[in-house]
């Protein structure tokens, strides 16, 4: 019996999910966007997927009320709706996820609390106010676990260079 290529049989809430942002590339699309990543070409150039992929999985996404399409400075941008936001929490786990399991270096992206000034926790949570703020009160940087490949030679593509600098999330990137 061949495999189904959708949860449509499933009464759950996850397989629910996974129908918006399970399909590959998708948690990734996310993710950029997370980190200000906003712009087709900048998110093609970053995951190296093609143009008929990306233009698919942005389509599905806009569809699904996880991103909205809008000008931003003369150019189409993807930004997170509030119901992409939401994701922030599921995202983060899995980032943390995939540290603890892959980076024996450490954490590859560090994330802190800009009020605070502290470093989240592996739940997301500041251990200076007890708060797990919501990603436009966080700033990301590269941790200790950052690929430094060569580690003299910095990135060429500008939005890899901005994305190796403190910036806060769901701030555009511009390159």
């Amino acid at each position: 019996m061949p495999l189904g290529t959708d949860y449509a049989g499933q009464d759950c809430s996850l397989a629910t999910a996974l129908e918006i942002v399970g399909e590959r590339w998708s948690l990734l699309i996310v993710r950029d966007a997370f980190l200000g990543v906003t712009r087709f070409s900048y998110l093609h150039r970053r995951l190296g997927i093609s143009k008929a992929v990306l233009t698919q999985r942005l389509g599905s996404l806009v569809d699904a009320g996880v991103l909205e399409r809008r000008r931003l400075d003369g150019h189409d941008a993807y930004t997170l709706t509030p119901s992409g936001e939401a994701l922030w929490p599921a995202v983060h786990a899995l980032i943390r996820w995939g540290d603890a399991t892959t980076s024996p270096a450490g954490p590859r992206r560090l994330f802190r609390h800009v009020t605070c000034t502290a470093d989240l926790d592996a739940s997301g949570r500041c251990p200076d106010c007890g708060v797990t703020p919501g990603a436009a009160d966080i700033e990301t940087r590269p941790g200790p676990g950052a690929r430094t490949d060569p580690p003299t030679d910095p990135p060429t593509d500008p939005v890899s260079r901005r994305l190796r600098e403190p910036h806060r999330l769901l701030v555009p990137l511009r390159g």
